[in-house]
């Protein structure tokens, strides 16, 4: 793997969290509480694992550009829908770690009604944020993309 691809592992990384948290929602739902806590960890893991991805290939663009970002080149109405997407995902996204360490550590020491609690404004946010982080992608480098 090169720096390069880091964008479409982060965007990979991203889809494995959506599907690990429809998963992880599924099987609280149906009472299945010990496969429940191992999928939240792992959604937990492959999210940090995208922390990690994501670091790197701002640290890359940086070194290889003078710029952490990439230019988005849509136009017309894609412009302000990309930047709304953007800045409510990146500002949620901010608070995904904490809200999701409190969730995990209420879960794990089965502190159900606190967690419960938490888990209800937690998952609705990381959902967003891990969907969004896919749409970021295809809007940044598939749509969008210059030659």
């Amino acid at each position: 793997m090169t720096f390069e691809q880091l964008p479409v592992l982060n965007a990979v990384l991203n889809a494995i969290s959506t599907v690990l948290l429809l998963t992880g929602y599924r099987l609280i739902r149906a009472k299945k509480i010990q496969q429940h806590r191992a999928v939240m960890i792992t959604a937990f893991c492959v999210s940090s694992a995208f922390l990690v991805s994501y670091i790197l290939h701002k640290w890359h663009l940086w070194e290889t550009t003078g710029s952490y970002n990439t230019l988005f080149t849509g136009q017309g109405m894609w412009r302000p829908i990309y930047f709304t997407v953007l800045i409510t995902h990146v500002a949620l996204a901010i608070t995904v770690p904490v809200l999701a360490i409190i969730t995990i550590s209420r879960g794990l020491k089965m502190n159900v009604a606190t967690h419960r609690r938490i888990a209800r404004v937690t998952l609705p946010i990381w959902l967003y944020v891990s969907v969004t982080g896919v749409l970021v992608y295809f809007m940044l480098y598939q749509w969008f993309a210059t030659a």
